[in-house]
């Protein structure tokens, strides 16, 4: 299977996320991935899919960390239009900070695919990106019926959301809140949106919602490692088994928090794959061809129920093999 041939390439080699210009290792073509923040699971997996192709067709590879700074995305992508990179992948910090970069990258020449986020104008060659609104859609779904099946469908609903600058958080919002209100569940708890995607910060988040609102009997959490925080809260403030989580993305972690039912569900992008499909409409543009303008890739939801079936897709796709 070709994904599965290229996990066990990108296992093979050391995750490079400095590469060393002019090192007795450097190569002639070069590509490079422009990353919001390697500290967050999602995107080093994608990183490691845009890798394994780059390495398996003759491209060294340099992933660039913006810490979350739009600032910083812009240097990083000055130093590898500089350098004269063959091609940039780029997660761009949100939708409104992507342009600057597919201006500056134009003016020089070089490519640029978009992994996911999306701009709000500019050239690119293609942008690969999840069904946010189905995922979200899905998990909120999931959610509801949960919320049913313990009579709790009057309670209300927090929101803890990745920035809604960005299209895909609103396209998360969008389908989540759909689903509730489908289901008859439209009170809400408030929603409060992440700055610096931490476990710490959802925590407080969590926090504030809980003592504001006493009748609250679920969370959104739109991405993985903050859904970790939320659950610490619920068990310091004596709500476990009191206020259901859903998430979206995946971490390890997650595995045996949807097993236990910690986590009801989990619409999971699948990071590696969107690397992998990055790394390929790079290199057919680079070869002469025209890879898709947009390309989808599916949102598993993964429930308490479902988890077993979807396990072995889950640890390929989502967690790059990471995870036995």
């Amino acid at each position: 299977m070709r994904i599965r041939n290229l996990v066990m390439a990108a296992a093979a080699a050391a995750f490079s996320v400095a590469a060393i210009p002019g090192g007795a290792q450097a190569q002639d073509k070069e590509l490079v991935y422009l990353t919001p923040g390697l500290d967050l699971p999602f995107w080093r997996y994608l990183s490691k899919g845009v890798e394994a192709v780059a390495e398996e067709n003759g491209y060294s590879f340099q992933a660039l960390d913006s810490r979350n700074s739009a600032q910083t995305q812009r240097q990083n992508a000055q130093d590898a239009i500089a350098r004269g990179v063959d091609g940039i992948v780029i997660s761009p910090t949100d939708s409104s900070t992507a342009p600057a970069v597919l201006e500056m990258a134009q003016e020089a020449g070089i490519p640029v695919v978009i992994a996911d986020i999306g701009t709000n104008s500019g050239e690119y060659v293609s942008f690969i990106i999840s069904d946010n609104y189905d995922g979200a859609h899905g998990t909120g779904e999931a959610l509801a019926a949960a919320m049913k099946d313990k009579g709790w469908e009057d309670g209300s609903v927090g929101l803890v959301t990745i920035s809604q600058a960005r299209k895909n958080g609103q396209a998360r919002t969008a389908g989540f809140r759909d689903a509730m209100k489908e289901a008859g569940i439209e009170n809400e708890a408030g929603l409060q949106q992440m700055q610096s995607y931490t476990a710490d910060e959802t925590f407080r988040f969590t926090q504030d919602m809980l003592t504001a609102n006493p009748e609250m009997r679920a969370m959104f959490i739109q991405t993985d490692q903050p859904a970790i925080g939320a659950l610490r809260a619920i068990r310091a403030a004596r709500r476990s088994g009191e206020v259901l989580v859903a998430a979206f993305d995946g971490i390890p972690e997650f595995v045996e928090l949807l097993q236990s039912g910690d986590i009801v569900a989990s619409g999971m992008q699948q990071p590696y794959l969107m690397g992998v499909r990055s790394g390929e409409a790079m290199i057919e543009h680079l070869d002469g061809g025209t890879p898709d303008k947009e390309i989808l890739v599916p949102i598993l939801v993964v429930t308490s129920e479902n988890i077993e079936e979807l396990l072995p897709t889950v640890r390929e796709t989502v967690f790059a093999n990471e995870i036995d």
